[in-house]
């Protein structure tokens, strides 16, 4: 079976919602498949966004690139509308001293259309 990054917009995702956004530094970034862009937040509370993939997808594997998030939340549905998630994982963070962290999760195979992201 092939496996490929559908966590790109050319392959069709989205980013539909986003509790920050800079100039600079938008959303976008998130799913642009380039590393040395990314989305930046405030920080000032927890931050999340939602990614639509607008088809059912399995997602077998995670790789998340942080700085100094301190907790990971991910939640699904599978719903078309992105409504009713429910918490698939969270996991601590440790990035002491402030550094760029690199997440491998290896996950529990996962269906559905909608990925919701949290983190403080």
């Amino acid at each position: 079976m092939r496996k490929f990054d559908l966590c790109l917009s050319s392959e069709g995702a989205e980013v539909v919602l986003a509790t920050s956004s800079d100039e600079k530094h938008p959303p976008e970034n998130i799913i642009d498949g380039n590393p040395e862009t990314f989305w930046t937040t405030t920080g000032m509370f927890p931050q999340e966004f939602i990614i639509c993939f607008h088809k059912h997808v399995k997602v077998e594997k995670l790789i998340i690139q942080s700085y100094l998030v301190r907790t990971l939340k991910i939640e699904k549905t599978t719903s078309k509308e992105p409504v009713s998630f429910e918490q698939w994982i969270e996991k601590a963070t440790k990035s002491v001293p402030p550094t760029r962290s690199l997440k491998d999760l290896s996950l529990e195979k996962l269906r559905g259309p909608r990925k919701k992201i949290c983190g403080p």
